[in-house]
């Protein structure tokens, strides 16, 4: 969720590649108890009910314009009643293969009608309290209408051609023309240079011609009337190559989305960013827009950029713009940058190369920063928005970006491991904004199939990397001409087949229970959104991409499931005003990181590079007492770029110096970088001796420590799959004075004061109890922070009972048996504590199945629920019960149980579900429970039973997916039954509750 008041403060920058940031830039714990619900800052429901602006959002897809606002204003109800926070308007609709149908010229995207739908979106987000975001054009890239390729504004390809010579021959004739064909809509091309080169064999690879750079010819000069004289010299094979501008002709995905149609902007230049901002100042933000803007606006969103060409992305400034940059002009490194469908065309020697590559690459980042986002993002606060972009996609530096934006975004499609939301994480952080947004939830194939257990593994480890809010993908506007049931769908059909992404809402059987979601994810962001966050490491990064899956070599593999955090900082990053040291601490009052660590350059076979700039300001940082380690061979380390006249010598002296600092080491062995941090006095935030699939967020208000643990993995398609854990963790606490800990359900909003853990005087350890994906939230603060009485009562450190945990009583253990318990105290007192017989776990035996079963209704958007009932002896899924093997929807499962009549109120039990889709609820003789985890479904029954025969109800949701196979088989026949319902084994297994004294 976008931030209330933006941060708009000025900030230096280097000169051309930085100038964009410029101009304002569950825990078997002991827990079971009912306590009071509290919040920090005074606020009782600050976690059990967070605010709008923090719950997850919806990517909300439109067929353009072709929508009704009385639709609009219901589906915004529909959004608000399910307890999100906004919606994303994207005009996307790919499953519509017939665009006619769409009528673009009366209902394309920015027509009176979708101006009007806009408008019943604010006005009904306003008076719920929603948010509306808007893409900057009809789906992406982002585009105006009524540009054409041929226009300045115009996103720009340099093609080029080629002629091979030998040498001693005459080429006669016109200019090689372009190996590519121009786009349609394309009518000019203009001839930027013509050089020739010589053929260099020792400079070939596999995919690229080499050449000799000292033989390259500018040859423009000779061409008259677009003809071309020219005689090899003796010796070897050469080429001529032609460079020539066009427009890339590339139209938003899936269109045509508007009449006239719309065509991609430059994104590197002011001309393109005018085109924008003029076209919605003067064909979308009417007097009524802006007015609603006010008061619904969120943010202005670009995708991922997206540009696509057959040769090079360019823009007439770079010739300029690299001059100035580099000291050097561009045109005679030309033929190491031309592009032929992504693959490099020729090479000159291999280091050469890539120190072209990357001057190009960062002449092009500064372009990008400076002229699009930053200008973009200036313009949005003009209009009292936010600017809210995936700023990854081409070989730019995302991470500075990162730092430009209002509220930088990931994707868990496209993303390929949690490193890639760590750079993004470290320039947000840097540049002391809050939020990172994901686009998440899109499986390819998976449409009408995804269950939310699936999406909530996929989140648990991004929100570990730093993402705090989430924009779900998505939700499909009701309808559109000649779909079917259940509805017009933004991805699915997706070539005749199932699609990715979700279209969620009233359609699902499990929106039933989407409340329950939405507000574990809102509790999640609204702890990950509080104060500030905390990394033990940053890593630097000489090459800022990102969505590439690329990490820190030890971190990454080896530092993480040890508890270690590192995020990712590129050059641009060291100028932002929070790169200072404190204590030792780099952004000591953001993300304080313990140390930086530097290593080669993983985009280019890791060589060990700095920009001699960087590494002035690495001196700096060390000089002021921060530790550094770096790893390979920094003493003969290399420019990244091509080096001016004694460039690489004045690195290495500054290298020579760092490494003569007492906290600075330099180590060649990756296995050992922990020995160099662990001597320089640098420690993680949280350890554990057991390597672990345990991940961890930290966050630090003015009130407590913030730790978010999920048992996760590093990239969620890795096998083998997350196995339970089971292991004591060690937490570091910030705040001085008393601190006990608390652990945080966001499924409940429940927050309880823990009963078991040690306490050192620094740091507290406690026991982590976490099966695959699932997650909690532990906070370090004073007592009674959140509203426990517990004050300073004495707390287990250790037990043989089942757990221990504080009541209304005092501190009291629970175990499933009867016997003889022993518990620590501090100060290594002991407490014998027995408890009585306790009955044993029963199996329900019969269940009655009550089936609300989902059928096409009359149209499209109509559904008819036929009901079903089912006894069963055996708990199996539907599709293995013949009357439910085609059956989606929601099943109500009910059975009785029978309790001694010695139960007391002592007695409590839990209900261990097993196996279960989708989503559930659970009911005790006709009291509904709070959400239970749907990760580990084991709801404590505690209070909720009593002595004789209790009722239990299991309410389950299913995916639409197996209707939809026999409903519309042409689409979704491909894909298999799948398996849903209540499948256990369900037990409920009882407990006892004995005061420690």
């Amino acid at each position: 969720m976008h931030e209330a008041n933006p941060q708009r403060d000025g900030m230096s920058r280097r000169a051309v590649l930085a100038a964009g940031l410029t101009a304002g830039a569950a825990l078997a714990l002991g827990v079971g108890a009912s306590p009071a619900v509290a919040g920090t800052g005074g606020a009782a429901d600050w976690f059990a009910a967070p605010a709008r602006s923090v719950r997850p959002r919806f990517r909300w897809w439109w067929p353009d314009g072709l929508v009704d606002p009385d639709e609009i204003a219901r589906e915004i109800d529909q959004i608000a009643d399910a307890g999100f926070g906004g919606v994303e308007i994207a005009a996307v609709h790919h499953s519509i293969k017939d665009k006619s149908v769409l009528d673009t010229a009366h209902h394309g995207w920015g027509s009176r009608p979708w101006r009007d739908g806009v408008e019943a979106a604010l006005r009904r987000a306003a008076r719920r309290g929603l948010t509306v975001d808007l893409t900057l054009g009809p789906s992406w890239p982002v585009a105006v209408p009524g540009l054409t390729p041929d226009d300045d504004a115009a996103a720009k390809e340099l093609a080029h051609g080629r002629a091979p010579l030998t040498g001693g021959s005459t080429y006669q004739g016109p200019v090689p023309p372009p190996v590519h064909a121009a786009a349609a809509g394309v009518t000019r091309q203009q001839l930027l240079a013509v050089q020739a080169a010589r053929v260099e064999p020792a400079h070939s690879t596999r995919k690229e011609t080499g050449l000799d750079p000292e033989s390259v010819q500018d040859l423009t000069a000779t061409v008259t009337d677009g003809t071309l004289t020219w005689t090899a010299p003796e010796g070897g094979d050469w080429v001529l190559i032609s460079y020539w501008v066009r427009g890339s002709g590339q139209q938003p995905e899936s269109g045509p989305h508007s009449a006239p149609a719309a065509y991609a902007v430059d994104h590197f230049s002011p001309a393109g960013t005018t085109a924008v901002t003029s076209y919605w100042q003067d064909h979308l933000l009417t007097p009524s827009v802006r007015r609603l803007l006010r008061a619904a606006g969120g943010s202005l969103f670009e995708d991922s950029v997206e540009l696509e060409s057959d040769g090079l992305t360019w823009t007439p400034l770079l010739p300029e713009a690299f001059e100035k940059h580099t000291g050097r002009p561009l045109l005679p490194y030309l033929p190491a940058l031309v592009l032929d469908n992504s693959n490099q065309v020729f090479a000159f020697e291999a280091q050469f190369t890539r120190q072209i590559r990357h001057d190009f690459w960062e002449t092009v980042s500064g372009l990008f920063n400076r002229n699009h986002l930053t200008a973009l993002r200036n313009w949005a606060h003009a209009l009292g928005m936010t600017l809210r972009s995936q700023p990854y996609g081409l070989q730019t530096d995302a991470i500075a970006s990162a730092a430009i934006l209002d509220i930088p975004e990931g994707e868990s499609l496209g993303f390929k491991n949690l490193d890639d939301y760590r750079c993004l994480a470290g320039g947000r952080d840097m540049a002391g904004r809050t939020v990172l947004s994901c686009e998440a939830g899109a499986y390819n194939g998976s449409a009408y199939s995804t269950t939310w257990d699936r999406f909530l593994r996929t989140m648990g480890g991004a929100y570990a990397a730093g993402v705090n809010q989430t924009v779900v993908h998505g939700f499909s506007y009701a309808t559109a001409p000649g779909v079917n049931w259940p509805g017009f769908a933004a991805f699915s059909p997706y070539n005749g087949t199932a699609g990715y992404g979700e279209s969620w809402g009233p359609r699902q059987p499990t929106w039933r229970h989407v409340e329950d979601i939405s507000g574990y994810l809102g509790r999640v962001h609204q702890v990950l959104q509080s104060g500030t966050a905390r990394a033990d490491v940053a890593v630097f990064r000489q090459t800022g991409y990102t969505a590439t899956g690329i990490g820190a070599s030890w971190f990454t593999a080896t530092g993480v499931p040890l508890g270690w955090t590192h995020q990712f900082l590129s050059g641009p990053l060291l100028d932002l005003p929070s790169a200072t040291v404190s204590d030792g601490r780099l952004a000591p009052d953001g993300p304080a990181y313990k140390a930086l660590f530097v290593e080669g350059d993983f985009f280019y076979g890791s060589t060990p590079t700095l920009a001699v700039e960087d590494a002035r300001k690495i001196l700096a940082l060390a000089e002021a007492g921060l530790p550094v380690v770096l790893f390979g061979a920094f003493d003969q380390a290399l420019t990244p770029g091509v080096p001016d006249q004694g460039e690489t010598d004045r690195l290495r002296d500054l290298l020579g110096r760092l490494l003569t600092l007492p906290h600075v080491v330099r180590v060649t062995d990756k296995a050992a970088v922990g020995d160099a941090l662990a001597g320089l006095g640098v420690g993680a935030d949280v350890r554990h001796a057991t390597v672990s699939t345990l991940l961890n967020a930290h966050r630090v208000t003015a009130d407590a420590d913030f730790y978010y643990l999920c048992n996760g993995k590093h990239a969620e398609t890795v096998k083998p799959p997350v196995a339970a854990i089971d292991h004591d963790v060690t937490l570091r606490r910030t705040h001085g004075g008393q601190t006990v800990p608390y652990l945080l359900d966001p499924w409940t909003g429940e927050a309880v004061r823990l009963a078991r853990y040690t306490d050192d005087g620094a740091d507290i350890t406690l026991r982590v109890t976490l099966q695959p994906g699932q997650t909690t939230i532990v906070a370090l603060g004073r007592p009674g922070l959140f509203g426990d009485r517990h004050g300073t009562s004495a707390h287990a450190e250790a037990t043989d009972a089942d757990a221990v945990l504080f009541t209304e009583r005092g501190l009291t253990l629970r175990a499933r048996t009867a016997g003889t318990w022993t518990t620590r105290l501090p100060q290594g007192r002991t407490v014998t504590t027995r408890t009585p017989a306790v009955p044993a776990p029963i199996t329900p035996a019969r269940w009655e199945l009550e089936v609300e079963d989902w059928y096409p209704g009359s149209d499209a958007t109509r559904t008819e629920h036929v009901r079903r009932g089912v006894t069963l002896e055996t708990l199996r899924p539907w599709s293995q019960i013949p009357e439910l093997a085609d059956s989606a929807g929601i099943g109500r499962y009910r059975t009785t149980v029978t309790l001694p009549a010695d139960w007391t109120s002592s007695h409590g039990a839990e209900l261990e579900l097993g196996q279960v889709s989708d989503t559930f609820r659970v009911s005790v003789n006709g009291r509904r429970l709070p959400a239970a985890d749907r990760l580990h479904p084991v709801v404590d029954l505690g209070p909720f039973l009593r002595r004789g025969a209790n009722t239990l109800e299991i309410e389950v949701a299913t995916p639409l997916i197996n209707r939809l196979r026999v409903a519309q088989p042409t689409v979704f026949g491909g894909v298999a039954r799948q398996d849903h319902g209540l499948m256990g084994p369900v037990r409920l297994v009882p407990y006892v509750r004995a005061v420690v004294r």
